[in-house]
């Protein structure tokens, strides 16, 4: 069996300094056999430039501005390669990360999907994630409930389940990862490979997790999508479980802060989905879940 090409997708937006970082983390990689697609989302800043230094080393390919899921779409709709990869302009690969994943793919041709373990950095200072992002292997559907469980930098998936996803969901401004691995998890295995080999830096200004208030009402967008899918009973249980503690998270702060129309549009929800709980609770130790 040859070597799979693997097609490497960066999108980037305003980050020069940081994508010039990126991009030499995938050149230096001990796998040889990818390609690289830079997307630019429309940047205003040197971007150009810093993608132009590197040559025929990477495919750019340009667009307006249309946010980090169209530009991801964008690159992996003129990737070429068996597998398909992403990197986020502010994330780094270690070397040894695409042959990991690429050598676990192969041992296992049964497997569509992996993910590494990552190393965390904020503010160029290194920490530690708590116990709640422990990384998991197998059928992660429940523990991807909570939060977002796979980071987009550290995923590796074959082509032909990137087309049975249907790719990032284009009118969601963020939690778009959240939305996609849910996507994922309920369709297929995702494996671990337990080591740390990217690495995630935190604590600039642009991360969406900054720049966009009250989060959890894309990651309630993205539950409630779950419920026309087919579930089975103990997943719709927990589907809406986190819907009904989600819901009444976002009436919660929306109550602090007066946003009346927010605090009973949540309020509304929270109490919608209590009723189709039905007050049964949910119970799954692989995942964690007593309810």
């Amino acid at each position: 069996m040859g070597e799979p090409l693997v097609s490497v997708v960066i999108p980037t937006y305003n980050r020069a300094a940081m994508l010039r970082e990126a991009i030499a983390s995938v050149l230096a990689q001990t796998y040889r056999h990818w390609e690289l697609i830079v997307v630019d989302d429309g940047s205003q800043d040197d971007t150009p430039a810093v993608v132009q230094a590197f040559g025929s080393q990477l495919t750019y390919l340009r667009q307006a501005h249309a946010g980090v899921s169209a530009a991801r779409n964008r690159g992996a709709a003129a990737a070429r390669g068996e597998l398909l990869a992403f990197l986020d302009s502010d994330d780094l690969w270690l070397p040894q990360k695409l042959a990991a994943q690429v050598a676990l793919l192969q041992r296992r041709p049964q497997v569509a999907a992996c993910y590494t373990d990552e190393i965390w950095v904020r503010c160029g200072v290194r920490v530690n994630p708590r116990q709640v992002h422990r990384k998991f292997s197998g059928w992660i559907f429940f523990q991807s409930l909570p939060r977002c469980v796979i980071s987009p930098s550290s995923v590796l998936l074959r082509r032909c389940l990137w087309q049975q996803l249907g790719g990032f969901n284009e009118t969601l401004p963020a939690c778009e990862d959240y939305d996609l691995w849910l996507r994922l998890t309920l369709r297929a295995p995702v494996y671990l490979v337990p080591q740390r080999l990217i690495v995630k830096r935190g604590g600039h200004g642009d991360q969406l997790s900054r720049t966009i208030p009250v989060l959890d009402q894309y990651r309630i967008a993205a539950l409630e999508k779950c419920l026309a899918y087919p579930l089975t009973p103990l997943q719709r249980r927990a589907v809406l479980w986190h819907l009904v503690r989600k819901c009444t998270i976002v009436a919660q702060g929306a109550c602090k802060r007066g946003q009346q129309a927010r605090w009973q549009r949540y309020h509304a929800k929270a109490l919608y989905y209590r009723q189709q709980l039905g007050g049964q609770g949910v119970a799954h130790r692989g995942a964690g879940l007593w309810l």
